[in-house]
């Protein structure tokens, strides 16, 4: 239970509109209560008095309670569904963006022991999993408390032996059989979410990998697994349902025997009245309409232990603390960059070999750098120690002579744009995908930029307004690319760190891209990682990296001249 106490303290933000949805369904059950005891004790009693009772019985009253009753009822549940509803979504966008504003922080380094689809399961279908704590659990359970306590007390000012004994068995009911299933049912609620969330998972890696396991002819045995998950995930399913089952029918078994024990106990006396005619009917009917509000509470308490799971494997993620922090407070923005890296050593966690050590670089302000080497020597992860996507484990990084460590998150975010090797395309407008670099851009900037950078094409139907990605157009790995360097150029910042920006261009087109680069970047630092040598002689200096060292550093004539490891890069092309 102690899980769900920091999403609980959530539910104070819209704790008016939850209290107005549990005040309506209180409302509601009572109206129901009503509309059946009345009903029933109505008809036994025109029964009772017959034609006789023309003249001296009231009709009138007792007719204008039932069609009360009923409307109550009807306007009741339609606005408590609304109000229940409307709180239950906000509670859980709250909770959405909550949960994502402490997965922020994380990124990336916190977040690297868990797989994407095990992330998206998480953040998306274990939040949605939450919001059965007010609708199945807190509403109902709220509901039948005070339904037991208004009918007891009620049906006292009749008899009060009777208006116990009703009460006693609803409160028993209500305090051991919750519990039972919940005890029940807890097993089955976390093997629920588990299998869940490692079908996802598998389904997600399935299809991001396609095209690998088909080729190394690993796709049938990954799609066993997966349906093997699937069948584990419906037996949980099936073993969830039947407890439903076993909970609904004990309780209209309960149900039955307290509409028993009315009858048995009215039918003698009632109220000192040993011949109570119709008032057996209004015990009868509201013993049964009471349980009515007991149905959904051994339910809720079956999904519990689902919800706690839930909670749980989100706290997994949220309470982590962040692998890198930054100062609070406003840095002023550099205007140009000038780097120092001295004696830089990094590995990643859990890792035992290091993925950079002892580097040694300095980068003056203005000056463009190329970073070569093979696959894994170490490049991509230097780019991101200058993010602070990670902090190095020895060594320290200067910018303009402070630690990167004394720039709040604001100040190093504008001071640095960044082209990764993976460019994400969001489902949006094209402009939208745009602005994400620079939200004050005006129409013409952009397209000035997209012409710049050869994206000229995407303007020739519905121009800026194209929808990219799901449902839209889709870039190829090219124009990826030059999207990231749009993105790049707009952002406008003092250092720019590119990662493989030209990878997948054609010639004409990667020539372009470093010709933009050289001219519209003059008097920005910029550190390119890259495989492809085409341009270099652009550069102010060439670094050679390898098993995370830099065996080589210079310019290109000076490199050239070494015939050293860059030298023989460029006799193989």
């Amino acid at each position: 239970m102690r899980a769900l106490l920091p999403y609980l303290a959530l539910y104070k933000r819209h704790k008016w509109r939850l209290l107005l949805g549990v005040i309506l369904a209180i409302i509601t059950l009572l109206a129901s209560i009503g509309l059946l005891t009345l009903s029933g004790w109505f008809l036994s009693a025109s029964a009772v008095v017959g034609v006789a009772g023309l003249y001296s019985f009231n009709y009138m009253l007792p007719a204008a309670g039932v069609r009360g009753a009923a409307i109550t009822r009807t306007a009741g549940r339609y606005f408590e569904r609304l109000v229940s509803h409307d709180a239950t979504f906000r509670v859980l966008e709250h909770l959405r963006v909550t949960t994502f504003s402490k997965l922020l922080p994380l990124s990336p380094a916190g977040l690297a022991r868990f797989r994407q689809g095990e992330l998206l399961n998480r953040v998306v279908a274990d939040v949605d999993t939450l919001d059965h704590l007010y609708l199945r659990v807190i509403s109902p359970l709220v509901g039948a408390l005070v339904v037991i306590i208004v009918v007891t007390v009620g049906l006292s000012f009749l008899d009060l032996s009777l208006a116990l004994i009703l009460g006693g068995i609803m409160l028993a009911t209500l305090l051991i059989l919750p519990p039972l299933f919940y005890r029940a049912g807890k097993p089955t609620g976390e093997n629920l979410t588990q299998l869940r969330g490692e079908y996802r998972q598998q389904l997600t890696s399935w299809l991001q990998g396609q095209a690998e396991l088909t080729l190394f002819g690993a796709s049938q045995r990954y799609r066993e697994q997966m349906e093997n998950t699937e069948l584990s995930w419906h037996d949980a399913q099936r073993r969830q349902a039947d407890l439903t089952a076993t909970s609904q029918a004990l309780m209209l078994l309960i149900g039955a025997a307290a509409v028993m024990a009315m009858l048995w106990f009215a039918a003698g006396d009632v109220g000192g009245n040993a011949q109570p005619g119709a008032l057996i009917a209004l015990f009868v009917f509201c013993a049964l309409a009471a349980f009515e509000a007991l149905a959904p509470v051994t339910g809720a308490f079956q999904h519990l232990g689902q919800v706690i799971a839930s909670a749980t494997r989100i706290t997994q993620i949220t309470a982590c603390p962040p692998e890198v922090t930054f100062p609070q407070g406003q840095t002023e923005r550099p205007t140009q960059v000038a780097l120092q890296l001295s004696g830089v050593t990094f590995a990643y966690p859990e890792q035992p070999q290091s993925v950079l050590r002892h580097i040694q670089l300095s980068v003056g302000a203005g000056e463009h750098v190329a970073v070569l080497g093979r696959t894994g020597s170490g490049k991509s992860t230097l780019l991101q120690l200058l993010t602070r996507a990670w902090d190095p484990q020895q060594g320290e990084i200067l910018l303009n002579g402070l630690s990167l460590s004394q720039f709040s998150e604001s100040a190093l975010r504008v001071a640095t744009s960044v082209v990764p090797q993976r460019v994400h395309l969001f489902s949006a407008t094209l402009r939208d995908n745009l602005r994400l670099a620079a939200p004050s851009a005006s129409d013409e900037a952009l397209k000035e930029v997209l012409i710049r950078t050869g994206l000229e094409k995407l303007l020739e139907d519905s121009g800026l307004n194209a929808w990219l990605g799901e449902g839209g157009r889709q870039l190829s790995g090219g124009e990826l690319r030059r999207l990231a360097i749009a993105r790049a150029l707009l952002h406008d910042a003092p250092l720019v760190l590119l990662d493989e920006p030209t990878e997948g261009l054609d010639a004409a087109t990667e020539s372009q891209i470093l010709a933009l680069i050289a001219q519209v970047m003059q008097g920005k630092t910029v550190l390119m990682v890259t495989h492809r040598l085409r341009g270099l002689s652009r550069f102010d200096q060439i670094i050679v990296m390898d098993n995370g060292e830099i065996i080589e550093q210079g310019n290109h004539a000076a490199l050239m001249a070494k015939q050293g490891r860059y030298y023989q890069f460029k006799q193989r092309l």
